[in-house]
Formats: structure tokens, sequence, C-alpha cells
């Protein structure tokens, strides 16, 4: 029976542990916060799942909450001028549902799970010294953390990486009293120029249901706004008046609101980055990335967590395919590239995301306000961005597109 060590117990490290697990592998986790610190903590995500990796949630019969967590049945997208008039808006709906659960709900119920199936949970702050102990006890050591020194064994790839700096201060707020919006529910995605974006949608947390409010600042901008904000209050306080400056069209919606819990915020700022996969130890023992260790996105685009589950997916297959051969740096690679043959398309559209929108981008982006298929199309690509290629991402692509599309109508 094989042995895998985790170094992390979020996203990926627990979708991978137990699906492990279930195919009769023995698994260690190790994460520095036992489940009670993760559900009494500051929220950690504005995570929002797609399709795709709900589908593989529920494979594994991780899909807890599908009966109390609200839908999320499309996207919405508007972009609005400096004074905060609407130039574009629209809806486009999924053909798959999506779902937001606080990861505060959805990680000790999980790490419960990975227990009651026999895997071995470690609390305790890992550092090079633990893991070269793990090393010569496991057949494999993945890392699912990009925290702390053991993060850094995983050097930056420059070539995959666009940016060396952040790119987005950011803010999150979980709030109540929230109403929904009419029709059906959406990641109402709001573009202001020079400014940032905002986006809110519907989500679950310990409280029952609730809304999620991302702002994204451009650095230096006016929303990039957080630093001295220290209480809840004083949190709250400035999400609405952002949303009252900016993105007034939405501002009907905050009257009432207030905050889920004086841990439902965060705010922060990180560059987005990508890492080669293979990490040496010390000792010369190879270790290997996944999640966030080695592929940090910035959530512009809500990919985060949905990058976590297919690399999860990803490993998982593998690791399985790989019986009793050794997980050699041959194998550690090509499995980290199965993986960004899908993350690749993720990460060029939401870096493109970050920079102002092209002029194919912005026509596109007007041209589903009168076409709902261009809507629904854009909308449903967020579960699988590589059909945003090229048409979206290509100036001579997106002409020809909207000509397609005008001469059929």
């Amino acid at each position: 029976m094989r042995n895998i060590t985790i170094i992390g117990a979020g996203q990926s490290g627990l979708q991978l542990g137990i699906g492990l697990l279930k195919q009769g592998y023995q698994v260690r986790i190790v994460t520095n916060k036992t489940a009670n610190e993760v559900a009494s903590g500051r929220i950690l995500s504005s995570q929002c799942m797609f399709g795709t990796s709900c589908s593989y949630e529920k494979a594994l019969g991780l899909n807890y909450w599908d009966d109390e967590c609200p839908a999320i049945e499309g996207i919405g997208f508007a972009m609005n001028g400096p004074d905060g008039n609407q130039v574009i808006n629209w809806k486009g709906k999924l053909e798959q549902s999506a779902q937001s659960v606080d990861q505060r709900v959805k990680m000790p119920r999980w790490m419960q799970e990975f227990e009651s199936l026999g895997g071995k949970l470690d609390i305790c702050d890992a550092g090079i010294e633990e893991l070269e102990q793990y090393a010569t006890e496991a057949d494999l050591v993945l890392v699912a953390s990009g925290k702390g020194e053991v993060g850094q064994l995983f050097k930056r790839d420059p070539e995959r990486s666009a940016f060396d700096k952040p790119m987005r201060a950011l803010g999150l707020t979980y709030v109540n009293n929230m109403p929904l919006e009419d029709e059906y529910s959406t990641v109402a995605f709001n573009v202001i120029p020079g400014v940032g974006e905002y986006f809110v949608f519907p989500a679950l947390t310990f409280t029952g249901p609730c809304h999620i409010m991302v702002f994204e600042g451009i650095p230096g901008g006016e929303m990039d706004c957080w630093k001295g904000v220290d209480s809840p209050e004083q949190h709250l306080a400035l999400s609405k008046q952002l949303v009252e400056k900016f993105v007034p069209a939405q501002a009907h919606r905050c009257k009432d609101i207030e905050m889920t819990d004086d841990n439902g915020r965060l705010a922060g700022r990180f560059p987005p980055t990508i890492k080669h996969v293979i990490g040496t130890l010390p000792s010369g023992a190879k270790i290997m990335g996944i999640g966030d260790a080695v592929c940090l996105n910035d959530p512009i685009t809500g990919q985060g967590s949905n990058n976590a589950s297919k690399a999860a997916k990803v490993y998982l297959d593998a690791i399985l395919a790989r019986e009793d051969q050794p997980f050699d740096e041959q194998w550690m690679g090509e499995t980290f590239e199965t993986f960004w043959s899908i993350a690749k398309y993720v990460v060029e559209w939401t870096n493109g995301m970050l920079l102002p929108p092209a002029p194919h981008v912005q026509a596109l982006l007007g041209f589903a306000n009168t076409h709902n298929e261009t809507a629904k199309k854009i909308a449903n690509a967020f579960d699988t961005p590589h059909d945003y290629f090229p048409w979206f991402m290509q100036a001579d692509a997106a002409k020809k597109y909207m000509e397609s599309v005008s001469a059929e109508a």
C-alpha cells in the first residue's frame, strides 16, 4: 500500500487526500490548524466553484451542502464609467449552476471525513526539518500550501509568470440581508475602468445563506483603500461606501447588509505567480507542489478554488496510473504539464483581465448586450476557460466571431 503525505488542508490537499484514501492509499495530511480553529477563524477566500469542479467533489461524495447552498445560476457583467453610470449590462445563464461554500464550513467537514476514512491528520507547522522526515517515510510528498519556508522551495517560473508584483488590492466582505437578484442569481461582475472591479454572489456560511462582496482595486487607485481598516464596523462601512460611489446600480442591495460575523472580512494583496513544480530539500530529496503552492491566480476571475480542484483531479489520476512505479522527477514534471494544459488558459485569461481591456474585448462585452448567446458563451467559459480561445482572446478571431453571429441574426 503506497504512502502519500500532503502538506496543507485546503481544497486541493483534502480533495486529493480523500480521493486517495477511497482508493486504498495511506495518506497523511499536515496542517497548522485544527478543524475548530479553521471554523472559528477569519475567512479564507472568496471561492466560487463552477460545474466541473462541483462534479469532482460530487464524485468523491463531498457535496454535503447541495440542498442548503444557494445556487449561482449565471454571470452578470456591467462596465461602469468613472461617474458610476453603466455602459454595459448583461446576464448569461450557466448550463450548470455554481456554488460557494465558506471554507470555514467546508474544510472542517472535509477534515472530519478524511479522518473517518482512516487518514492521519497531523497538526503542526511543517518546516524543512519535518519535510525531510516525511520524505523518508512517504512514497511521495506533496505541498499544497505556498506559505513560509516550505513554499520558498518552489522557485518562480519567470516564463509563465506575467507579473512580479500584486496587480490588485483585495477586500472581501461576507454579509447577510442582501436581497437576491431578479430572474436568477449571478456572480454580478462590475468593472470600473481605471479603478478596479467589484463582484458579488450568493454563498453559504455557518450562519446560513449570505453574499460575498469582492473588491479588486488597482494598486494606488481609489479602491486601494483597506490599509488602517481594522474593525468589522470599519470594513463594512467602507464596503458600502465603495459600492455607493463606484457601482451605484448595486447600492440598493446594500441598504440593510450586516457582517455575517466579525471574522467575515479579509484584505490583502499578492502577485499572481506560477512556480516550478519540483522542490529540492537540503538532503536532495524531491517534493512536489500542487494548488496555490505552484499556481497562484488573482481572484478577479474566480478561478483559484477551481484550479485547485482540477489540479487535485489531475494528480489523483496520475498517482493511480503510476501504480507501484516511483514518483520520480520525470513523473512530477509530466503530471504538472498535464495540469498546465488546463491551467495555462485560466492564467492567460486572468492575466488579460488584470490589464486595461483591449478594444476587441470591450467590443465583445458590448456585443453581449444585444446577443444573448454571446452572453451565455462568455458566462459558461468561466467553468471551462479554454473555451475563451481564440475568439475572446485574439482581435482577429473576435472580429470574425462577431461578424458570423451578426450574419446569422
